[in-house]
């Protein structure tokens, strides 16, 4: 098996791709070394952002997810620091890549993987990373049944997420304490070995409920001392995710009709009280089920729909919702 030095970039400056050829989303983007800058010269930010592409992302994270802007501040601020301490190795000022371990929590359905998804590509663009891509695991792909096997499904696991970000859901599972046989804390060793040394080439994202997360690194203060940024994802508001439901309504090309509007509100603010709501995942099922009832009132109805017709969801589709007839 190959180990990590045949995938890693050891580098102690790093750069933005060159503007001049196309920006490979899944392929290694060598560091271009800059040239030193005289002491007296300037440096516009405005320009480096442009180049970078840093507004670009940070404006589509901004059009493209409801709320959030305690992570999205984040976002922006992590952008920021890259992008100054890519100016001041322009200068011949070394500070060297900075960790940017990561922990995201939230509850289900608050958009954890979404932005894990648009920091590779934030990390892409501003030369950070080699890989715009995100390794996603969970326990089962990291932790083995028997002796042996949890060091190699780990290792590889890490070498395929080299260069980019490994992304590991419900952190905590990795963590059995009450289990003698588990070798879970064997693949927490290796990743503890992996985030350390080679941090320059490898971002890892643990994502998890916050008080579950809390315990798993009280449990395992050497996985606490690694992690630079804490990102907390709180619950969408009822106004957040009515205007969740028309963007992913938007997107499929339907529409709420006027006297839906208000059902489809009565029906989130109904379901945010019951047990196992999921946010904006909530959200997507329930249009879904809506779109599903949509269509079977229209084949029911055996008419001839306009184009309207098969775009308008109506009152009817919602309030036959186990919400409501409950």
């Amino acid at each position: 098996m190959s180990g990590p030095n045949d995938n890693a970039v050891t580098r102690s400056l790093f750069a933005l791709p060159t503007p001049e050829g196309p920006v490979d989303p899944g392929g290694d983007q060598p560091p271009a070394v800059p040239e030193p800058l005289a002491d007296d010269a300037t440096v516009d930010l405005t320009a480096e952002r442009a180049s970078a592409g840093v507004d670009e992302i940070i404006d589509a994270l901004d059009r493209d997810l409801v709320g959030l802007r305690p992570v999205k501040i984040r976002v922006a601020e992590i952008a920021s620091l890259l992008l100054i301490d890519r100016v001041r190795a322009q200068f011949g000022l070394a500070a060297g890549a900075p960790s940017l371990h990561m922990s995201f929590t939230g509850n289900p359905g608050t958009g954890k993987t979404t932005v894990a998804l648009r920091m590779a590509r934030l990390l892409h663009r501003m030369g950070y990373l080699r890989r715009s891509r995100v390794v996603s695991v969970t326990r089962d792909d990291l932790v083995g049944q028997y002796v042996g096997h949890t060091a190699p499904k780990t290792k590889d696991v890490l070498n395929r997420a080299m260069g980019g970000v490994l992304f590991i859901d419900e952190a905590y599972y990795l963590c059995r304490a009450d289990n003698e046989r588990d070798y879970g804390q064997e693949a927490i060793e290796i990743l503890l070995q992996y985030m350390e040394n080679y941090r320059d080439d490898l971002v890892v994202i643990m994502a998890g409920y916050a008080d579950r997360m809390e315990k798993f690194f009280a449990s395992n203060p050497g996985m606490s001392s690694r992690i630079a940024h804490h990102l907390d994802f709180p619950d969408y508001s009822l106004d957040e995710l009515v205007a969740i439901g028309e963007l992913m309504l938007s997107e499929r090309r339907y529409r709420l009709s006027p006297e839906a509007e208000s059902v489809f509100r009565d029906y989130l603010a109904r379901r945010m009280t019951q047990p196992r709501f999921a946010n904006a995942r909530s959200v997507r099922n329930a249009l879904e089920r809506a779109r599903l009832r949509h269509a079977n009132r229209l084949i029911a109805a055996s008419g001839t729909p306009a184009k309207d017709d098969l775009m308008r969801l109506e009152p009817a589709d919602f309030l036959a919702s186990r919400v409501f007839t409950s």
